[in-house]
């Protein structure tokens, strides 16, 4: 079976919404992309979506013509779930339950959020205070918050798998992962070989459990295993490189995971030249 005809693949990337959040389906669509991710706003500034019923009705009428799904929605990077800083909780907080109801308007099943930095709090403290920032949200049937794993620099959490288990396991509110390759990669989890990749899931399965792993951000690495440094390169021509992509793609335990990817547009190489290239190393 040709990798273009396997119905279990789900390979997409994060599509611009300039214009309407519609219009990020057929940039998918244009892409070869059968699943995606949005920003509802720019992720730079605290924004409420403002999203009508119209736009809504929009956006789920072309992701049913075309059969794309799921979609992610990636939460502003201004929110610090673990931060000791009230202001900041409570903005973080705002911002989260408007994506969640966003999403829910939108048909939209996961919104995406990276922990945050505990700026000194403390490894513990950082992840309770995320668990509780969760906590706050009132969040819709039919919407899951997917905590994302992180690279791991300075005070910020989500590098360790321990991190993504221990959010999960101290909130009550029902969550799910998604997981960076190469956000993994440079917190420490080497990708880069067929051995690697097997151990790596191997590890997530034993700490957090794969029946949590919702989506994965399909991002080659620029840098090198362990370096902390977040910065994504082309799928198979990063660090991880052809062999641990192909890997990772084929891996029995995650052939019905959402690929979504995130990977940079230079070198005259797209998000469609990526997706392409997910298909040919689909096995």
């Amino acid at each position: 079976m040709s990798a273009d005809s396997d119905p279990t693949l789900r390979v997409g990337a994060h599509e611009s919404i300039a214009g309407g959040t519609y219009n990020a389906v057929d940039a998918l669509v244009d892409d070869g992309g059968n699943c995606g991710q949005i920003f509802t706003h720019s992720p730079q500034v605290w924004q409420d979506p403002n999203i009508d019923d119209d736009e809504a009705e929009r956006f789920r009428a072309a992701s049913d013509e075309h059969g794309v799904g799921p979609w992610v929605i990636h939460s502003s990077y201004l929110v610090n779930l673990c931060t000791p800083k009230d202001d900041l909780r409570e903005k973080s907080v705002d911002s989260m339950q408007q994506e969640v109801d966003a999403a829910d308007k939108l048909g939209i099943p996961y919104v995406n959020v990276h922990l945050g930095a505990h700026t000194g709090a403390g490894v513990e403290q950082g992840l309770d205070n995320a668990a509780s920032a969760l906590d706050e949200l009132d969040i819709p049937d039919g919407v899951t918050v997917l905590v994302e794993s992180d690279a791991g620099s300075g005070t910020k959490l989500g590098g360790d798998f321990e991190h993504l288990a221990a959010v999960l396991e101290r909130s009550e509110q029902d969550l799910d992962i998604c997981l960076d390759t190469a956000h993994a990669f440079a917190a420490g989890y080497d990708l880069s070989t067929a051995e690697g990749v097997e151990g790596t899931v191997a590890e997530l399965d034993e700490v957090v459990g794969l029946e949590h792993l919702r989506c994965v951000h399909l991002n080659d690495s620029k840098h090198e295993c362990g370096t902390n440094k977040d910065e994504h390169a082309h799928v198979g021509e990063g660090l991880i490189g052809e062999e641990g992509m192909r890997a990772f793609v084929n891996h029995e335990d995650l052939r019905d995971v959402p690929l979504v990817l995130e990977t940079p547009t230079e070198d005259g190489k797209s998000f469609a030249w990526n997706i392409q290239r997910v298909k040919e190393l689909r096995e």
